[in-house]
């Protein structure tokens, strides 16, 4: 056990030896993710249509019983047998606050936290708080739990006094834990202007540092962690800081501009896009770390006798993209430890109880892409098409593109909005009437679909995996 700090490009342990982080984001646990966790729209608005279909205590019976059984000892131990050794954690701001009750901690918030945090430790295993959601909204996406395209985190003050405030519950509660990596203040931020994001990051960084000296504080480039451009020299007021990057590439996706086959071209252009993300560290000689990356999955239920193909290609993307991570001893966290198929390391078994009960649900919400991310719109695109043409042939080439372009097309943006918010709005009771009349004894069985027990492995990541955390020591 050694507490982490930053020294020029490089995490080291309190003697100064050099510690490359390998492991994992906890995603859909704390904060969870329609395509991780299974349901459609954003986290509160499910939480909420539960509380209607089956009343305040059994829905906290059960939200609380899947927090539980998200992340285990045996979850833990498995973890640590890859050779891994740190886990991001993003939680959401909701179990620490209420919106009609804020700046009033919720000590209630600190439950599985700490849980999971001591359980990680127990094993040797590292952990990085991420506030993935922030008050408001602080970027356009599903996973910042707001319910539109406006991050209005940005837009009023107040989101960003409560985020600051946050932190500072945050850093008092685990000053001095050496099994704690850091601090992640921000998750994927969007801010048009580009430049309150590093506003923020000064008051957070000033606000977390009041406190807690020692933890090392991952700052988020803005735009989705991609994009530094505007950061000019904000590093020379913040100390013990690493940025973070999240590398994503187009190739391991349903919508990949081609197949990808690791052409010497199709490995130059990974290798482009991950060089751009960092290059404002590089010219400074900041300490770079990888947030996020990893392709998504086919799935033999939906894409039949091309599964194995599509995912031998997608595999072969997470590959090339270790191999370049490797050259540069470069700490990372793949998205995601455990869901239900799409992209976990692990993943709830088709025979549980909660894929049983939801199977249709799912089934449909594959059909009708409602959820944003890896969507495979080939059913629904005729729907949506006209829309496009409409918006295209009726607004200015020049007045189409709408921040966050590029990462965000004219055509994403009209379906994300049309399909993601507001098709996923009317599933949302469909989702939760699949509760009624459930037990408590039944809620614990769904609930309890999410142990590691109950999860297949997905054996050829993990393997690589493995085999790459042995390769950088």
């Amino acid at each position: 056990m050694s507490l982490l700090r930053v020294s020029g490009t490089k995490l080291v342990d309190e003697q100064g030896n050099e510690v490359i982080l390998r492991g994992a984001g906890l995603g859909g646990w704390m904060n969870m993710e329609n395509f991780i966790s299974g349901y459609p729209g954003c986290e509160h608005q499910i939480r909420e249509a539960l509380v209607e279909a089956i009343g305040q205590e059994k829905s906290e019976f059960f939200f609380d019983k899947f927090l539980e059984y998200f992340f285990t000892d045996a979850d833990a131990q498995f973890f640590k047998s890859l050779g891994l050794n740190c886990i991001r954690l993003p939680f959401n701001y909701r179990h620490f606050e209420d919106d009609m009750n804020p700046r009033v901690l919720k000590e209630s918030g600190f439950k599985h936290l700490d849980r999971v945090i001591n359980t990680c430790a127990a094993h040797g295993i590292y952990t990085i708080l991420d506030m993935h959601t922030a008050p408001g909204g602080q970027n356009t996406d599903w996973h910042s739990d707001h319910g539109t395209h406006i991050a209005n985190f940005w837009n009023h003050k107040d989101f960003q006094d409560r985020s600051v405030w946050l932190w500072e519950q945050l850093a008092a509660h685990y000053k001095g834990n050496k099994w704690i990596a850091g601090y992640n203040p921000l998750n994927e931020p969007t801010d048009p202007k580009h430049t309150r994001v590093v506003a923020f990051y000064d008051r957070v960084h000033k606000a977390v540092r009041a406190i807690d000296p020692d933890h090392v504080i991952f700052f988020d480039g803005n735009t989705f962690a991609s994009d530094f451009s505007h950061f000019g020299d904000a590093h020379k007021n913040w100390d013990n800081t690493a940025y973070s990057i999240h590398d994503y590439s187009s190739y391991g996706f349903p919508a990949a501009p081609e197949t990808y086959t690791g052409t010497e071209e199709q490995r130059r252009r990974l290798r482009r896009s991950y060089e751009k993300k960092r290059e404002w560290m590089d010219e400074r000689g900041l300490c770079v770390w990888n947030g996020e990356w990893g392709p998504v999955y086919a799935r033999k239920q939906y894409e039949g006798e091309a599964t194995d193909s599509i995912n031998e290609s997608r595999i072969n993307v997470l590959k090339d993209q270790l191999s370049i991570y490797n050259q540069d001893r470069l700490s990372w966290s793949i998205w995601t430890y455990k869901d239900i198929g799409f992209q976990g390391m692990v993943y709830v078994s088709t025979s549980t109880p909660y894929m049983t009960l939801f199977k249709d649900l799912l089934a449909k919400k594959h059909r009708l892409a409602v959820d944003a991310w890896g969507a495979d719109d080939t059913a629904v695109r005729d729907v949506y098409q006209p829309l496009i043409d409409h918006v295209t042939t009726e607004i200015p080439r020049e007045f189409q593109n709408l921040y966050p372009h590029p990462v965000w097309k004219l055509d994403s943006r009209v379906t994300r909005l049309a399909r993601n918010i507001l098709v996923s709005e009317f599933m949302i009771r469909e989702w939760a009437d699949k509760f009624v009349g459930k037990s408590e004894q039944e809620l614990d069985e769904i609930a309890a679909s999410f142990k590691f027990e109950m999860c297949e492995k997905r054996e050829g990541l993990n393997r690589i995996l493995m085999e790459n955390a042995k390769l950088v020591q």
